[in-house]
């Protein structure tokens, strides 16, 4: 989901990937990423003085680098240990949340721990390797729990749990196995700019106050963010060139320079200063005078801090270009091939091999093709047409949108909430449950994501859809909307939200499981009729199922195959029949390995338990019940979702 897991203010890269390919809307940039929080110690900082008034007095500022010797770990275990179940469950949880702050703000939970948004994440080796320790030893307590003296629904809490927290720790040998700086909206100056720009409240004065507060922290930051990335060279974990060369325009592109001098960079044109200054004009609590210094105080911290953090990452992969080869795949790292079936079996909840997985992708690639050509036969497109031709038929036919005023932009996202609406009357039909919160339709600069909502309702799930370019093509608007919104995303995460779970389960980010359920709706959708008078947008689901197709073959062709990014290119180009249209989606493989797996696998996941529970329960099959165990327990890795699955199936034949 990761996650979980939220992404808004788009970088130079996305932004020209976006304008080029929104006008044949064959875009889909990014999928939810759920996050999944340090001790805060809130100082002060001087008052600002202007001319009539002195405000900012209880502003809270930077605290010092934290490290072991400071640490109370000891003490909360020891707080840990022995506690009854349920609250281990919630109160262990809560000391992995407490350590990332800015998690804290995007869950809007801040305030329910005590605490105020005034902090970004600790990024140091040594808070990292505590937060390890501690994961460590909340599984070593968890283990002191004898399980079969607990309720159903506690050895349930349990086996997610413990699944969980074992994955984490088979990860820690692989912690800078990774590249926290890419082109991507995964990268830390993207999820930085995202925390400022859309996820930070600014609804009070301690809102503003905290938010400048945060400002003052970037460039520490930075800095922490700088030792994990020369941990990697020194380990072989180096971005490959072309990589580099993306990630450095994105940062060029937030500071709208591409000088390394900051004296050309105007703190007042970044858009951690344009949001901030438009947000903080409606408080109400703010006299004007008040609101003039904290922009100032604002303008202050981003020259100072911002800019100069950002300006040495730049730097920083300045130098990085100089050692960096082209290699896309993981199998270059130190090992690369154990890293990547580790990574496997986190993004697909699965066992499967890297072998096992290209196979089912060859194979799904000819089916969904298979299925297309079908299609265009029902169309009446020549038989000896070529697939690419075919396709782009379809997608002129099909007929787009004028989004280029601002009238045909509110008309498209109109058509896109009529889309949802249809799909949300319909739900009915094959749910009993469902989500507390509705979904907004949010336009911007790019799209096709979900960013979930509060878990409390004060901030609504959101669906992202571009609004760039002068068209967008219909063949995919009704396929997104459904993976995206319902009964997709926002249908499974936010009836997961509403629900009377430990915690850890509603914030659980098991990425086979969201995205293969997300994809599953997109099939939902057409079997519940809902492409019935829409056959264009029936080619465009089939083609976004290819696609998923297509990213088992290219995942595990890069990383476990040593395919270069230039075989990966073509044979996406050819499989999916758009030539240039699809092959940026490489990069995405090579910088966030084994995640864009987890989509088809865990489609074909959730279609094998359902055909397993129709042939055994014949007529007592109710498709109700099955969504029910599906999403009525909130995230769950496959092998816990199958057993609940034969639970059903086995109190079914028992009614």
């Amino acid at each position: 989901m990761k996650t979980s897991s939220m992404i808004f203010s788009y970088s130079l890269i996305i932004l020209t990937i976006c304008s080029l390919l929104a006008a044949c809307n064959l875009i889909e940039p990014t999928e939810p990423i759920v996050i999944l929080m340090p001790e805060i110690t809130p100082t002060t900082l001087p008052p600002i003085e202007t001319e009539s008034t002195t405000i900012l007095e209880n502003v809270p500022t930077k605290t010092p680098d934290s490290s072991p010797a400071e640490s109370p770990l000891d003490q909360v275990i020891r707080d840990l240990d022995g506690l009854p179940i349920d609250q281990f469950f919630n109160e262990s949880f809560k000391q992995l949340l407490l350590r990332e702050p800015e998690t804290l703000t995007y869950a809007n939970i801040s305030q329910e721990f005590g605490l105020r948004d005034d902090q970004l994440n600790d990024r140091s080796d040594a808070y990292l390797r505590q937060t390890q320790q501690l994961e460590t030893a909340i599984l070593d307590l968890l283990h002191t729990y004898e399980r079969e003296q607990l309720t159903p629904d506690q050895q349930l809490s349990y086996d997610i749990y413990e699944w969980d927290l074992e994955n984490r720790v088979a990860g820690h040998q692989f912690m800078y196995h990774d590249y926290p700086l890419n082109h991507m909206v995964f990268s830390y100056d993207f999820s930085l700019n995202e925390l400022f720009t859309e996820l930070h409240p600014l609804n009070t004065r301690e809102n503003a106050e905290d938010y400048i507060s945060r400002l003052s922290q970037v460039n520490r930051q930075v800095d922490q963010v700088l030792e994990g990335l020369k941990l990697r060279e020194q380990a072989g974990v180096i971005l490959p060139d072309f990589i580099i060369h993306m990630a450095r325009g994105n940062l060029q592109d937030y500071l709208g320079s591409h000088s390394n001098d900051p004296g050309q960079i105007d703190p007042q044109r970044l858009l951690v200063y344009t949001v901030f200054s438009d947000k903080i004009e409606r408080i109400s609590e703010l006299s004007s005078e008040e609101k003039s210094a904290l922009r100032e105080y604002a303008r202050q911290e981003i020259e100072n801090s911002f800019i100069p953090g950002y300006l040495k990452l730049i730097g920083y992969l300045d130098h990085l270009e100089e050692v960096a080869d082209s290699n896309a795949g993981v199998w270059k790292f130190p090992d690369g091939e154990a890293f990547y079936a580790h990574k496997l079996r986190e993004e697909t909840n699965t066992d499967l091999t890297a072998e096992e997985i290209h196979q089912i992708g060859l194979g799904e690639v000819d089916r969904i093709r298979s299925e297309m050509r079908q299609v265009f036969d029902q169309l009446g497109y020549p038989a000896d047409e070529s697939f690419s031709e075919s396709l782009g038929r379809a997608i002129r036919e099909g007929g787009s949108y004028n989004t280029s005023s601002q009238t045909g932009k509110d008309e498209y996202i109109a058509a896109v909430e009529a889309i949802i609406e249809k799909a949300n009357l319909r739900m009915g039909e094959v749910f009993d449950i469902g989500p507390r919160w509705g979904v907004v339709v949010v336009g911007g600069p790019a799209g096709g994501y979900y960013t979930p909502g509060a878990p409390d309702g004060s901030r609504p799930g959101a669906y992202h859809v571009a609004t760039t370019g002068s068209s967008r093509n219909k063949f995919l608007e009704a396929t997104t909307a459904y993976h995206e919104a319902v009964p997709g995303h926002h249908y499974q995460i936010a009836t997961g939200q509403a629900m009377d779970l430990p915690m850890f389960r509603k914030e659980g980010n098991y990425n086979g499981y969201i995205e293969g359920w997300a994809l599953y709706a997109e099939r939902l959708a057409w079997e519940m009729g809902l492409y019935e008078d829409d056959p264009y947008g029936n080619i465009g689901r089939l083609q976004m199922e290819l696609l998923r197709a297509v990213r088992l073959v290219t995942d595990t062709g890069i990383h476990a195959k040593k395919w270069t990014r230039e075989e990966a290119q073509s044979y996406m180009d050819e499989a999916m029949g758009a030539p240039g249209y699809f092959s940026y989606e490489v990069d995405r493989y090579v910088v966030i390995p084994a995640q864009a797996t987890g989509y088809k696998i865990g489609m074909l996941k959730i279609l094998e338990l359902r055909q397993r529970a129709m042939d055994i329960l014949g007529d007592k099959f109710d498709i109700k019940e099955f969504h029910n165990v599906v999403i009525g327990n909130g995230s769950l890795p496959f092998e816990i979702l199958e057993r609940l699955v034969d639970d059903y199936i086995a109190a079914a034949q028992n009614q």
